[in-house]
């Protein structure tokens, strides 16, 4: 997990923020909880990425009357984006200590009740603003005063979180301006006894850590990618020590790393991690410093190699210098260089390539290769509203088109 900066910092940074951005969106946030510190770090992220970012903070568990009111402060400020952020504690109340306190039958009319509150919200909101809305699922508790009999029991404290969230992720498939946002996987990668605080919840109801406000936002700044269209279309590879251990001018074809036993196989692990992105549509190219038969030779013969020629849009493999290159491929490729991601191990090239080309994303990839997978995952630069089934055949039409044109 890559370490955030503190509140604190976007506390203060929000303060020396200039309206000077090329894009702009209006984010509303409402929650059924304390969400300190939201809207400034919303701010700062945004400007991060060059948009100007103007936000309403709902008022606290305000939600229902906030969506419900025509001249509430929400339509008043009208929103690009609205986040509705909801917790179980507050979804359950009392039911959160004493869930057996009803039979099972009225465990199951509770959860239905629930979820119809919840669905005839969203339906009015949906009527009454075009904004995207995006909601929290629930997050499914680990606790229960069943102890080991939790699993045991007929429609328990778990199963009622998980119908719930089974019922809105199903209600929202095909309503086109509403998403979910797995509040339930970013508690479980960052770990509840991290994100929730008990004296913090008993301070304040603040039911997400002060210090971990910074890592949703970092979640929730992906639907702010997607839904400006900022999502990034090209990740732009070096070769040696980054698809594969090793310097293959110098180690040579059976020297390099790339296996199934350590340390090849975290570079094994990065190229699938790699494929899996090439195929949901995103491109994949080469910028690499290199022998071209030397390179070509691995990635076509090597047993190991995940990605082949064939997964490339484009391969710049020469002596020329990185940027060159990369130009060249933006050339090529026929889309600007906002659209594409940098990867390399070298500090070096990737400052050289920072300081030349700004509007390439440059990833500042870990040292230990075992880590380059974790690197791709934490971006959310690749988010996008739909994933159609022209966008998962778009790497082999772009690889066919450079046959033709080689050809």
């Amino acid at each position: 997990m890559s370490i955030e900066n503190k509140l604190s910092y976007y506390l203060k940074k929000s303060k020396e923020l200039e309206k000077d951005h090329e894009k702009n969106i209006r984010l509303a946030i409402l929650s059924s909880f304390t969400l300190n510190g939201i809207s400034e770090t919303f701010k700062v992220k945004c400007a991060e990425k060059k948009i100007y970012c103007d936000t309403y903070l709902g008022s606290y568990n305000q939600f229902n009357q906030e969506i419900l009111h025509n001249q509430s402060n929400l339509y008043q400020f009208d929103p690009d984006i609205v986040f509705l952020i909801l917790d179980t504690r507050s979804l359950l109340g009392d039911l959160w200590y004493s869930p057996y306190s009803l039979d099972v039958k009225q465990r199951k009319e509770f959860i239905e009740k629930k979820f119809e509150d919840i669905k005839n919200l969203i339906q009015i909101f949906i009527k009454k603003s075009k904004s995207k809305f995006i909601i929290s699922n629930f997050t499914i508790p680990t606790k229960s005063n069943y102890g080991i009999c939790e699993t045991k029991s007929d429609f328990g404290l778990q199963k009622m979180i998980i119908k719930l969230n089974e019922n809105l992720q199903d209600f929202i498939l095909n309503l086109d301006s509403v998403y979910l946002f797995d509040m339930n996987c970013f508690i479980t990668r960052h770990g509840e006894n991290n994100v929730f605080d008990p004296k913090q919840f008993l301070f304040g109801d603040i039911k997400i850590s002060l210090d971990y406000i910074p890592y949703l936002v970092n979640d929730l700044i992906g639907y702010v990618i997607a839904i400006l269209g900022l999502s990034k279309r090209c990740i732009v590879l070096d070769l040696d020590n980054t698809l594969w251990g090793g310097i293959i001018g110098e180690d040579g074809f059976d020297g390099i790393k790339l296996g199934s036993g350590p340390p090849g196989n975290a570079f094994v692990e990065f190229q699938k991690s790699l494929l899996g992105l090439y195929n949901r549509g995103i491109l994949l190219a080469i910028n690499s410093k290199n022998n071209p038969n030397d390179a070509l030779e691995v990635i076509e013969n090597h047993p190991d190699m995940i990605l082949k020629k064939e997964h490339f849009a484009c391969m710049k493999i020469n002596w020329n210098d990185k940027v060159s290159n990369m130009k060249e491929i933006s050339k090529d490729l026929n889309f600007g260089l906002e659209n594409f991601v940098f990867v390399d191990d070298d500090p070096i090239n990737r400052e050289f390539m920072k300081s030349s080309l700004p509007e390439v994303l440059t990833v500042e990839l870990p040292k230990d290769p075992s880590k380059y997978v974790k690197s791709l995952e934490e971006m959310n630069e690749f988010n996008v509203l739909k994933i159609t089934d022209e966008d998962t055949k778009r790497g082999l039409m772009y690889s066919r088109q450079k046959e033709r044109k080689d050809l």
